[in-house]
């Protein structure tokens, strides 16, 4: 039992701090049980958690060690879940009417989305029940998911009983549900899922087919919201807004507009106006709106369509650090401060327009000050794969006095327009700095530091003062190819440039993630595909050399020899200083054909150099980042 406890608890700490807290343990116990089964303890979430005690907790310990009690093939056959839920990601694969993100819908005519949504919620017999949630909606370009995170953490530590959905997944579809801060657990999930499946599945007929993939996760989030009796629903749009699947809700209490930029153009328009237009789409008349700082075509447009509507739109400035009075905010990066003051702003409207706050805080806190509330919210916000800092568990071991291995740690953050990746490049080279002096404080006085030279990105010691690491930092990137990486990525290199931040290395790497299909934690990763087609990522690289030498260094040529496989890892340790093909590969840059066989080549370069520390940022695309949390999860 202990043995079991621990290695399935192992995998779930890959995902955050190494050291186990009461709280993750309590999750984790949760799932546990929901994992075992549909006669097991129900999978309810902090009620659940505090209900292990005694007969409960001793009941589920005897089914654990009565399972595995048994022989292996009887196991696989007692423990079931696992396999509906794959048979759930089969059926939600079947909705996906894009062979990619930026294809032709196959169902046409976008002002028919809303008008098809409201007839499924009809099917469903969700119309009253919506009406009757207490809803957050926020749209934008960048910082929707952060702002939902930040409204769901304050106002669960307010005491109320939150859902939240946001988009993309990373991993599990599960993600984009959470009840009271939790993903829905896998029992649930499909007891809502099938039941929705099902009846829209009897009422399909010529003019209303099965709805696309998002339409309907977003009628499974109503219905989940629904039905365990929220008190608060917190809501991302998806895409845009004013046509977007979320903006069937006719009377939210407070709407939010994050920042806006140039993103999703050949949907929403290819001017700031245009892009505004849309998410001023969710704004509702008489409903209360905030919004951040914007451009100046940004603002007007909102502006004027919040006049239109007789809506007070406010004008959110950052939060300041004084303000936060020494609580640091749970997501990294300075941006972080614009979102969470909107969150706070959302929160305080919710509290307001529901008769709230008074009943909870003073009026001391009407004007300046944050309630204690709202500050343990802001300091526990999770959202995977944004500014997300994780150190390989499989590498990072100790001997004794001797270290094992080097370092590895994975810097992660699914920027994937030029302001999230300016973002994401500020938050990247402050993080790597404050880790550097973390780590340099701990084991030399100030005024022993080691002097650092660099050539074209290569961090070395001088004057051989300490020779026991070799810290670099590596870039892992790939991108959609609606994307255009002749922006993203000199905006990522002269951003980090300007902090004095470079990359030793960069490794374009094709995602596991198919747009075609919905895969699970669970599902099988292939770690390499023969034939694969690798021809963006020797673009990808091109770009970069380019941007490096100034100058196109790449011919065609080089495709054949790096198609191969992964370079030596002598690659790693070589010096920027001079770029030419040598084996077959370039020392600035390589193309691997899959990301597992990157994974592995990195662990394996570290752990026969103990004194070698990576610094890995994973950018570019969420799904790329998704895939990675996934194989570390492993």
């Amino acid at each position: 039992m202990i043995l079991l406890f621990n290695n399935l608890y192992f995998g779930q700490e890959i995902m955050g701090h190494s050291k186990i807290n009461a709280s993750r343990r309590d999750h984790f116990l949760s799932g546990l049980i929901t994992w075992m089964g549909p006669n097991s303890p129900s999978c309810t979430h902090t009620d659940g958690v505090k209900k292990l005690q005694g007969l409960r907790y001793r009941n589920m310990s005897s089914r654990i060690v009565g399972k595995f009690s048994q022989n292996s093939q009887d196991i696989s056959q007692e423990f079931q879940l696992p396999s509906a839920y794959e048979s759930a990601m089969e059926a939600l694969s079947t909705l996906i009417t894009q062979k990619k993100r930026n294809g032709i819908p196959a169902i046409s005519g976008q002002s028919q989305k809303l008008d098809r949504m409201l007839r499924y919620i009809k099917i469903l017999g969700l119309e009253e029940e919506i009406a009757g949630l207490k809803i957050i909606h926020v749209a934008g370009t960048k910082g929707k998911g952060s702002t939902c995170a930040f409204c769901e953490a304050v106002l669960r530590e307010c005491g109320f009983k939150t859902g939240l959905f946001t988009s993309p997944h990373l991993i599990d579809v599960r993600e984009r549900y959470r009840l009271d801060g939790m993903d829905i657990c896998q029992e649930k999930f499909l007891q809502y899922f099938w039941g929705c499946w099902n009846q829209l599945k009897a009422n399909i007929s010529e003019d209303l087919p099965m709805p696309p993939l998002f339409q309907f996760l977003t009628v499974l989030a109503f219905k989940i919201f629904v039905s365990e009796k929220v008190d608060v629903a917190i809501i991302e749009v998806g895409l845009g807004g004013k046509l977007d699947s979320t903006n069937v809700i006719k009377e939210p209490v407070v709407c939010g507009i994050t920042s806006l930029g140039m993103d999703h153009m050949e949907t929403l328009g290819d001017t700031l106006g245009q892009i505004a237009s849309h998410k001023a789409g969710i704004l509702k008349p008489q409903v209360p709106a905030f919004s951040v700082l914007q451009l100046s075509d940004a603002m007007e447009v909102l502006q004027e369509r919040a006049k239109e509507l007789k809506v007070s739109l406010q004008v959110v400035p950052p939060l300041t650090l004084e303000k936060l009075n020494g609580t640091r905010l749970s997501l990294s990066g300075d941006h972080q401060l614009t979102n969470a003051a909107l969150a706070v702003s959302l929160c305080k409207s919710w509290l307001r327009s529901t008769g709230n706050w008074k009943r909870l805080f003073e009026d001391a806190y009407e004007k300046d000050g944050l309630p204690e509330e709202f500050l343990k919210g802001l300091s526990a916000a999770r959202l995977s794969g944004r500014g997300q800092i994780v150190a390989d568990p499989l590498i990072n071991a100790s001997g004794g006095n001797k270290r094992l291995s080097g370092d590895l740690t994975f810097y992660l953050d699914g920027a994937h327009s030029p302001e999230s990746m300016d973002a994401c490049a500020r938050w990247f080279s402050a993080s790597v700095v404050e880790r550097k002096d973390m780590s340099l404080s701990s084991v030399t006085s100030k005024d022993n530091k080691m002097e650092r030279a660099r050539t074209n990105g290569y961090i070395k010691p001088c004057n051989n003062k300490d020779p026991d690491e070799i810290p670099k930092r590596i870039l892992l990137f790939n991108c959609m190819d609606a994307r255009d990486p002749q922006i993203l990525l000199p905006k990522l290199v002269n951003t980090c440039a300007s902090s004095g931040i470079y990359f030793s290395k960069a490794i374009f790497v094709p995602s596991i993630s198919a747009y075609t299909k919905v895969t699970s934690a669970t599902s099988a990763i292939p770690s390499y595909i023969p034939g694969k087609d690798l021809s963006w990522q020797f673009n990808l690289q091109r770009i970069w050399e380019k941007i490096i030498h100034g100058k196109d260094v790449l011919d065609q040529n080089l495709k054949i020899n790096a198609s191969v496989g992964v370079p030596p890892h002598e690659f790693l340790y070589k010096e920027a200083s001079r770029c030419g093909p040598e084996d077959g590969y370039f020392t600035c840059s390589a193309v691997f054909p899959s990301l597992p066989l990157t994974i592995n080549w990195l662990r394996d370069c570290v752990r026969e150099n103990p004194s070698l520390r990576l610094q890995v940022l994973v950018t570019g695309s969420l799904h790329l980042v998704g895939d990675v949390l996934k194989l570390l999860r492993r």
